[in-house]
This record gives C-alpha cells, structure tokens and sequence, in this order.
C-alpha cells in the first residue's frame, strides 16, 4: 500500500507539473538577414541547420535596408523590416540590425552567435507553457487551407494576430556585387508571403486560406502563428507542406 500511495502521488506531481513548450507546438526562430550584409552568410547557414530541428520553426526574413551598398536582394521585401521594426519596439531595442534571431518573440539575439541562440532556444523550451490555443493546419478537399483555432484565455488588452507566412526551399544565389560580391549564398526558409490572416480574442474559430492564393505562398511550406497583438509573444504556431 505504501508503494502504491508514493507512485499515486508521483503521478499526481507529474500531472500538474506544467506542460513544456517544446510537448505543445514548436519554438518559433525568425532571422532577420540580407544578401547584402556581409556579417550575415554564417546566420543563414546556421539557421539552415536549426531548420532540420523538428522542435523548431525557423524563418528567414529578408530586410530591404542594405540594398544601397551595390546589391539589391532579390527576396528582400518592406514588411520584412517592418516585423523588425515591431520587433525593436516590443523588445525595447535601441536599433535594428543583421543578422539578427528573434525567439518566440520574446527574445533576440545576434543570429551568427549559436551559443547565444542555442541558450535563447533551451530557454524558450523549458519555459512552463502559459496559456495559448490549439491550432492545426488541414487541407480542404478542394485545396483550400483550413486555420482551426482553439478556444483559450482571452489575451490581454487587444486580440492576438494570426499572420498567414509562406516559405520557400533553399535557394543558391551568386552575388556579384556589394559586400557579398564573389559569392555563392545559400539562403533557407525565405519568406516569400506574409500578411495578417486575423485575430483571435479568445474563442474558437476557423480560417479559409482560398485554394487559389495557394501556390503564392512559397515552395517549402506554410506557417501560421498566432501572436500576442503589437508583435508580442508567439503563443501558437503550426506549419503545413504545400500539397
């Protein structure tokens, strides 16, 4: 009886013990990197090898800033910088920079250090889970993406967003001019799409991706995170293979 009794209370700890971050969905990288930084070519080959990592969700956000210095980026786009920009107000940051990681959108970090962001990772999955919703990603018979959110606390102050992010396969790109000039860069999880599919206050709902809005969302996969509003936070994320 007394062997039963300690297992029955080490089983009742284990039960309320809090749910890891890394048991509910995955950890959230975002780089945020240019062609045309020439600090910038050991992140994006770091963050290549933290993609094969399936406890993590890594993107690649290409600003548009240094395309002055000889070198335009191909994949740089203006709402790259503009995520950064949020991020440097809700992470109360002096500036913005390159190579630059954000984690859970709670903490940064200088994108080619992986001791730096190997640490920020480590923390972000042994955080005790704070409340978030369910989200799974399923495809509609008809090639349409279904966005199922769960039902959850009602997040402080305004609604969470749920941002819509289409990533591609890695990319080779020779750059013959800028600070890059000479190389060969090799570029992962590219954002290519990205915009606001809503937001959530809360309550359960679902979202309809339209199948024809599909195939501009990028060839590697599609992303939805649901995101304390203001760039807080990340509190759900899921991906999904183009079909």
């Amino acid at each position: 009886m007394a062997v039963l009794s300690r297992l029955a209370v080490a089983a009742l700890v284990i039960l309320a013990w809090p749910a890891r971050a890394e048991e509910d969905r995955p950890v959230v990288v975002e780089l945020f990197t240019s062609q045309g930084c020439n600090s910038c070519p050991p992140a994006d080959a770091y963050l290549g090898k933290l993609a094969r990592r399936p406890s993590l969700l890594t993107l690649a956000f290409h600003v548009d800033y240094w395309n002055y210095i000889g070198w335009t980026d191909p994949f740089a786009r203006p709402w790259a910088t503009a995520r950064q920009r949020g991020y440097q107000r809700s992470l109360n940051q002096p500036y913005i920079y390159t190579p630059q990681m954000v984690v859970d959108g709670a903490a940064q970090g200088i994108g080619s250090e992986p001791a730096t962001i190997d640490a920020l990772i480590r923390a972000a999955q042994e955080k005790p889970a704070s409340p978030h919703p369910d989200l799974a990603l399923r495809w509609r018979e008809d090639g349409a993406l279904l966005v199922d959110v769960g039902a959850g606390e009602s997040p402080p102050k305004i609604p969470a967003d749920i941002w819509l992010i289409g990533y591609d396969r890695p990319h080779e790109t020779s750059v013959p001019r800028g600070e890059n000039a000479g190389q060969t860069l090799t570029d992962y999880q590219v954002v290519r799409s990205y915009r606001k599919l809503g937001g959530w206050p809360g309550w359960s709902l679902e979202l309809i991706v339209p199948s024809a809005e599909i195939t501009a969302l990028g060839n590697g996969g599609i992303a939805v995170l649901v995101q304390s509003g203001e760039l807080g936070p990340i509190l759900a994320a899921a991906t999904i293979v183009p079909r």
